[in-house]
């Protein structure tokens, strides 16, 4: 039994040192979230209610949402939830409250619609994935997928 004190601090000091190394650390100032929507109109009804909990809960918040695939459905003008509920309001309410959209020009490309289509608080980036992976990667945002 001499040794099991020596052996728990020994332990704890371990378990100390992986914790230190398991999570990248970041300023703890602003938290920054990237919504990823690849879904579709359901998804993006889901996110807009998750975004404006977010903020109620943490107002400084800077929030990203991406689309790509069919989770550019919601920025297309006239777009509607499933209830009739214009987006391009709730879109620009967000925006507002300092949300950015950002739209996958891939998926333009790929599902042939016009950047004019878009709203206009939309924000054109060359690849949806990319920009999410550069986000998380390089801006310390993290990753929610309503």
């Amino acid at each position: 039994m001499r040794f099991a004190y020596p052996i728990k601090i020994f332990l704890c000091s371990l378990f100390a040192l992986a914790m230190s190394f398991s999570a990248p650390t970041f300023a703890a100032d602003q938290i920054k979230v990237v919504y990823h929507l690849a879904d579709g109109i359901d998804q993006a009804a889901r996110a807009m209610a998750n975004i404006r909990n977010h903020l109620r809960g943490e107002p400084d918040a800077k929030i990203v949402v991406v689309a790509l695939g069919d989770g550019i459905k919601f920025m297309l003008a006239g777009a509607k939830d499933r209830n009739g509920k214009p987006f391009d309001a709730q879109v620009s309410a967000l925006k507002a409250q300092g949300v950015d959209f950002r739209v996958c020009n891939n998926t333009l490309t790929a599902h042939d619609v016009p950047v004019s289509q878009l709203v206009p608080e939309a924000k054109l980036v060359p690849a949806g994935v990319v920009e999410i992976a550069r986000l998380q990667a390089r801006e310390g945002f993290v990753y929610l997928r309503p």
